[in-house]
């Protein structure tokens, strides 16, 4: 919790350096439909292309490859799906054995697709608190060490990598970014990008499902806030608390928090499908609902960055949210 933001930012360019031919570096994506709604250049990085199908394929590489070197025999994880899919593919690669504990009501997808990569499932309850003292239970009696899906610092130096391309990326097109913009769950993956754009005078935003706003609400207070999770069609953004590390880092450095609704973040996942012709989970078409959000500027053009994190939603949803139906993509502002 000591190190500087630029040490630990020279943990993201470590682990991209580390994950380049291991994962997949994901096409950037732009829409004139969607740059005309935002008021700005939107530049979205196709993380739900990604292995496993997230950008948690980032982080638990780096981690588990880091404990397969340290000759770990195994890992344990607790999430709402991707990151146990995620460390279970990680897992496999490096013949580690693989326990995730998932909620009850875990999406189906996610749980076939963690059986699949050869995990042990394990359910437990509805709340982050459940899954994390079962994890640390099966850790105790294994002695497998837990990858936790945010709080940990080579998942967030990993998750940074996805910030870090999108960043290189938009550089080497001769739009550099002027904003920044990543889903908030525990606030691993919007922690990178403030790491990952440490110096270049990019403002980062986190968004967050209404209701599920613990990192708004704990830089507003500058501790760290809990919630009772509100139902959301973003799974992945449900945890009670933002970490404590990802809070450290992002306390002074994030530039603001959006809210954003269901029926905001809809209008986004049909967006996303329908202009960009990909599948982006609602979690990670969150990230679009809160760049639709942000002030044009009125002086010029802008380029934002939109990291869609994951694309494993389940075909029953997706046929709900593209039914026909009103939206639109007005509401709550921006807390700074």
């Amino acid at each position: 919790m000591t190190r500087t933001v630029g040490q630990v930012r020279a943990d993201v360019e470590e682990a991209s350096r580390w994950l380049a031919g291991r994962v997949v570096r994901t096409p950037v994506l732009r829409s004139p439909v969607i740059d005309e709604l935002a008021g700005a250049r939107v530049l979205l990085k196709a993380e739900n292309l990604q292995h496993g199908g997230s950008y948690k394929m980032r982080g638990a590489l780096r981690a588990v490859g880091r404990l397969a070197a340290a000759r770990h025999t195994g890992v344990i994880a607790q999430s709402t799906g991707n990151h146990a899919v995620a460390v279970a593919l990680a897992a496999r690669q490096h013949g580690l054995a693989a326990t995730v504990v998932l909620p009850v009501d875990a999406a189906p997808t996610k749980v076939d697709r963690a059986r699949a990569a050869g995990a042990r499932v394990v359910f437990a309850g509805t709340g982050v608190e459940e899954r994390v003292a079962v994890a640390t239970g099966l850790s105790d009696e294994s002695g497998h060490p837990v990858i936790d899906a945010y709080d940990h610092p080579d998942v967030i130096a990993g998750q940074g990598t996805a910030s870090l391309e999108l960043i290189d990326d938009a550089e080497r097109a001769g739009t550099p970014l002027d904003a920044l913009v990543v889903p908030v769950g525990g606030g691993g993956g919007v922690a990178g990008a403030c790491l990952a754009a440490a110096g270049s005078g990019i403002e980062v935003y986190g968004v967050e499902p209404v209701g599920c706003d613990s990192l708004a609400r704990s830089l507003a207070a500058g501790v760290r806030v809990p919630v009772v999770p509100a139902p959301t069609i973003a799974d992945g953004l449900r945890p009670s608390c933002v970490g404590e590390l990802p809070f450290a880092i992002v306390r002074n450095t994030l530039r603001g928090v959006v809210r954003v609704d269901d029926d905001e973040i809809a209008a986004a996942f049909r967006l996303i499908l329908t202009e960009l012709k990909v599948l982006a989970e609602p979690s990670g078409a969150a990230g679009l609902a809160g760049a639709l959000r942000l002030p044009p500027d009125r002086g010029r053009q802008r380029t934002v960055g939109v990291v869609l994190t994951g694309g494993n939603v389940e075909a029953a949803l997706v046929a709900r949210l593209m039914a026909p139906r009103s939206a639109d993509v007005t509401g709550e502002g921006v807390a700074a």
